[in-house]
């Protein structure tokens, strides 16, 4: 059974950073593409970043380039998404997905299987 558990999540003020962390079991965590996704209160979940299985391709949405970071261990099948420079528009749950494969999708359709997700809030 696999099961993605998202950790880190919780409440920070504008400008500051918080770290989350997806721990995945159950698949060969190597063979995944891994990607966060967001959704905040009434909009629809949106891609934010995904990393390919050996962690040396990353893409991201515009609106967090240069403010996040995708990384992966794949020795201990987590990935991690380091967030700075928060913006109170950054609220909202975040997901953790994956992706048999090589190729980075950016829609929530591509991904196989999901996390619970996190919230993270941010304060102006």
């Amino acid at each position: 059974q696999v099961q993605l558990v998202e950790t880190g999540g919780g409440l920070v003020q504008a400008g500051g950073s918080l770290s989350l962390s997806c721990a995945a079991s159950g698949l060969t965590f190597s063979s995944y593409t891994m990607g966060w996704f967001r959704q905040a209160p009434g909009k629809e979940r949106e891609f934010v970043a995904a990393i390919n299985w050996s962690g040396g391709q990353t893409h991201y949405a515009d609106s967090v380039k240069g403010r996040f970071t995708i990384s992966r261990d794949n020795a201990k099948n987590t990935m991690y998404l380091h967030m700075n420079s928060l913006k109170p528009e950054d609220t909202a749950v975040y997901y953790c997905a994956a992706d048999w494969g090589q190729r980075i999708g950016i829609n929530a359709y591509e991904y196989e299987f999901w996390g619970k997700g996190t919230q993270v809030t941010v304060s102006s």
